[in-house]
């Protein structure tokens, strides 16, 4: 029986956080938004965009947060870092 070595990164979890836009179906509240402190909120039409820098696990913690709050998820999207924007402006990533 042959078998395989695993590639030298297999495991192992890129733990650079990224740039997401979440996606959510209607207009969240001032209270709803407080559950996303490191999110930056903006309204596009009826929906609401969360947009932030993330790692892994913190994507997933959003994710279950709005799956708590019964929010409709509409889409969630890895943006490219803008090499043009500044380091400190984390809400546009």
């Amino acid at each position: 029986m042959r078998t395989h070595l695993p590639a030298p990164d297999y495991g192992l979890m890129d733990t650079a956080p990224a740039c997401y836009a979440i996606r959510i179906n209607g207009h969240l509240g001032a209270m709803m938004l407080s559950v996303f402190p490191g999110m930056m909120p903006q309204r596009d039409g009826a929906d609401t965009v969360l947009t932030g820098l993330l790692d892994r696990s913190a994507l997933y913690g959003v994710l279950a947060e709005i799956d708590a709050l019964g929010l409709d998820l509409l889409e969630v999207r890895q943006l490219e870092a803008d090499p043009g924007a500044p380091e400190s402006d984390q809400g546009s990533c």
